[in-house]
Formats: structure tokens, sequence, C-alpha cells
């Protein structure tokens, strides 16, 4: 089976979290977006307890994209800090698993490194 993981992050408002969905499945460090209802986060940051409404992401990728994706996430969001957390999927329908390896393979007239193909 393919190996696949879910990032999650969070953007400040919606066209904040439409940019950067849009930016990683462009790039095809992600296979798929999901951009959920608004929610309000409640956090501690530099000694004091904040609250903010805030939309999050579910970010389908490999383990061999997730560095480029982190650094994408970093370049292009608006935190200082952004929350950029990778979990495993442990099952899945075989069938999206391989999509999600087709869809964020590297193309082959990118680099020498990007032969990775899909499974």
């Amino acid at each position: 089976m393919t190996e696949a993981i879910v990032v999650l992050t969070n953007c400040p408002d919606a066209a904040c979290a439409d940019a950067l969905a849009a930016l990683l499945v462009e790039r095809r460090l992600a296979a798929c977006v999901n951009i959920l209802a608004p929610c309000r986060s409640v956090y501690r940051w530099q000694d004091k307890t904040e609250t903010a409404a805030e939309v999050p992401l579910l970010i389908k990728t490999t383990p061999v994209r997730y560095a480029e994706l982190e650094a994408a996430i970093r370049e292009n969001h608006p935190y200082e800090l952004p929350e950029i957390i990778a979990v495993p999927v442990m099952r899945g329908l075989p069938g999206y698993l391989d999509w999600v390896a087709a869809e964020t393979a590297p193309l082959p007239d990118n680099d020498d490194d990007a032969g990775s193909t899909a499974s």
C-alpha cells in the first residue's frame, strides 16, 4: 500500500486558506486540501492566553513531499509560527492512496531527483 500523510494547518481566514490550498495542489505538494469550516482556537502565545477564529486545512500528501510542503507553508503563511503537524495514514482505500501518490509525484522534467513515480 502507498504511504500517505495528512498535514494539518490553520489559516486566519478563508482567503488565506484558498490561496494556500491552491498553491499546494498546483505545485503537486498535495493531492487534495480540505478547507474546513471556521473554528475558534484557544492557545497560549508569548505568555498570554489568546483566542482566534481560524480556518483548518487537511492536506493529503506523501512523506516524500513533506519537506517541500512544509517549506511552502512556512514561506506563504502569514503566521510567525504556523501549526504544521503531519499525521501518518495507517490504512486507507488503496486506490485513493495510489491517487495521492500519483498527484504528488514530481513531474519527470523537473530535475534528476524527481524520478519518483506513483505506485
